[in-house]
């Protein structure tokens, strides 16, 4: 009666509505634990999590007896109950997304977006933790999900009258949103528990049992993933979520060694810092060319003999501090260029909290966000030595670059751009929605922690090349992402947060973030453009 996916032609479906499961057919897992993991670490605390742990046998064990309603009961109650509404959808939003695009099946994702009508995902999973993704990301006009029940603003952890969407009840839920039309052209499901809500449809087609399924490749992306929040690196499956609290008590442990360990002297701290399991690759900066004296080549004192001692080219250094600016990766970026060059620096941030700078092995100042105040300070601070700014204002995960702030361009002569990367195998050392203070301590806590420098050719300030600011951060934005094969964006700090965050800013401004995600996909734009393009 249905066909398998891999007989669907795409051609002449301009117009077609499709209708599609969720699990087990747009994404290629069927088990809903990890994102319910998600749910109870991000928004409820490990102690949350742990307890999900500890049930997850019995939710295994109930799965396999084909009694999954009642799994997801568990599921939904243990992770959510307590929970704010916002801070559920918060995570949904930041963290989720990425989870769902990174488990995209390939083959299904091409029959879905190649139907150009109206299109329905019928799932089980709770409303709350779908539909943004659904909606942002797959242009999803109808999401038929499993209702909660909230109280005040707080999830309850119990489903609501309506029950689970499974089996039949998916069918009246698709037949409610089609009214009186009570017909749709294509349906995709991946057993035939899904016949239900695809007898509504003309053409049927099944996900086949022995397809194991392949993920979307990141640049089939339907759109770009920038921004995304969260702690945790991989997946949370039930033995991978045991191995990361297993891991979190001698993980703090391991951090706090390697913090006391920036408190050394350079070499040996970095040597203790190496022990310790953290890896720092550098390729550091040519050394400048110094003056040099050759010795008098004739015994003759007469000036026509012996013209004297021969000074070769010299680099005047009427200023020799240096400017550094840096890749915004995590909050130990200046501190690991400073271990890097083994000398003192100053960093100066635009944000950082008490416990960061109480922490922090350099000295740290922070920026006002007032540009002739800022401006003034980092001359000063120039005077006095070696500084570290990361003009990002804030850290992205992927491999792009935000809009650089020009204001650097205009305070220094000599600016060495620095390419950073950062990788941690279990978790990041970044977060928009939760506590920053901690961000140095979990970047720390992974076992093996990697940072990677490249110290680029020094560029001119625009005092001193008669370029705009805006060119001369222009120029060091492409230098650095060339060096790391990053794409550059005009995206900044606001942009981040507010795509980060549920409700602090307004969703039109989430869909622009969206739209120009896609659209500079491969753009690079000059600064001046930028302010213009972006001063929403």
């Amino acid at each position: 009666m249905f066909s398998s996916i891999s007989k669907f032609s795409s051609e002449g479906r301009e117009n077609h509505s499709i209708v599609s499961k969720m699990e087990g057919t747009l994404l290629i897992s069927m088990t809903y634990f990890p994102y319910f993991m998600l749910v109870a670490f991000e928004a409820g605390g490990p102690f949350r999590a742990l307890l999900l742990l500890f049930i997850s046998p019995l939710v295994w064990l109930l799965e396999s007896l084909y009694l999954e309603t009642i799994a997801l009961h568990i599921m939904v109650f243990i992770s959510m109950a307590g929970l704010k509404v916002t801070e559920v959808k918060a995570v949904a939003k930041a963290v989720l997304a990425r989870f769902f695009l990174e488990d995209l099946r390939e083959s299904a994702f091409k029959v879905f977006s190649s139907c150009g009508g109206k299109k329905y995902v019928v799932t089980s999973m709770p409303r709350l933790m779908v539909e943004s993704f659904l909606r942002e990301y797959l242009d999803v006009d109808c999401v038929l999900a499993t209702e909660l029940r909230t109280f005040n603003g707080y999830c309850l952890g119990l489903v609501a009258e309506r029950g689970l969407r499974v089996g039949v009840r998916q069918l009246e839920a698709l037949g409610a949103a089609l009214g009186e039309v009570k017909n749709i052209r294509v349906g995709l499901g991946d057993t035939l528990n899904d016949l239900p809500f695809m007898l509504l449809c003309q053409e049927g087609y099944i996900v086949p049992v022995e397809d194991n399924g392949s993920p979307l490749p990141k640049k089939d992306y339907p759109k770009p993933l920038i921004f995304h929040d969260g702690r945790l690196v991989a997946g949370p499956t039930p033995l991978d979520s045991l191995a990361v609290l297993l891991w979190l008590p001698l993980g703090f442990l391991l951090a706090i060694s390697r913090l006391l360990a920036g408190k050394l002297p350079y070499k040996f701290g970095l040597t203790a810092a190496a022990a310790t399991g953290m890896k720092i690759r550098a390729k550091l900066p040519p050394k400048p060319r110094t003056c040099k004296t050759t010795a008098p080549y004739s015994r003759c004192t007469c000036e026509s003999c012996d013209p004297g001692t021969y000074k070769g080219p010299c680099i005047r250094r009427e200023n020799s501090n240096t400017l550094y600016v840096c890749s915004h990766r995590t909050l130990m970026d200046p501190v690991i260029v400073a271990s890097t060059l083994q000398r003192h620096v100053t960093a100066v941030t635009y944000s950082v909290s008490r416990i960061s700078e109480l922490l922090s092995p350099i000295r740290t100042i922070r920026l006002s966000r007032d540009r002739a105040k800022d401006g003034e300070m980092m001359r000063e601070l120039l005077k006095q030595g070696d500084l570290v700014v990361c003009p990002e204002g804030t850290t992205c995960r992927e491999p792009y670059l935000l809009r650089f702030s020009p204001l650097f361009a205009e305070i220094a002569d000599k600016i060495v751009p620095v390419a950073v990367w950062a990788k941690g195998s279990m978790f990041y050392g970044t977060t928009v929605r939760g506590h920053k203070w901690l961000d140095s301590f979990f970047f720390l806590m992974n076992p093996n922690p990697e940072y990677s420098l490249e110290f680029l050719e020094a560029v001119n300030g625009c005092n001193s090349v008669g370029m705009s600011s805006y060119d001369v951060a222009n120029q060091v934005q492409e230098m650095i992402g060339r060096a790391l094969g990053f794409e550059c964006t005009n995206f900044t700090r606001r942009d981040n947060k507010a795509f980060s965050s549920a409700f602090a800013f307004k969703t039109s401004r989430n869909k622009i973030i969206l739209e120009k995600a896609a659209e500079l996909m491969c753009m690079k734009l000059s600064y001046q453009q930028n302010y213009e393009a972006i001063d929403l």
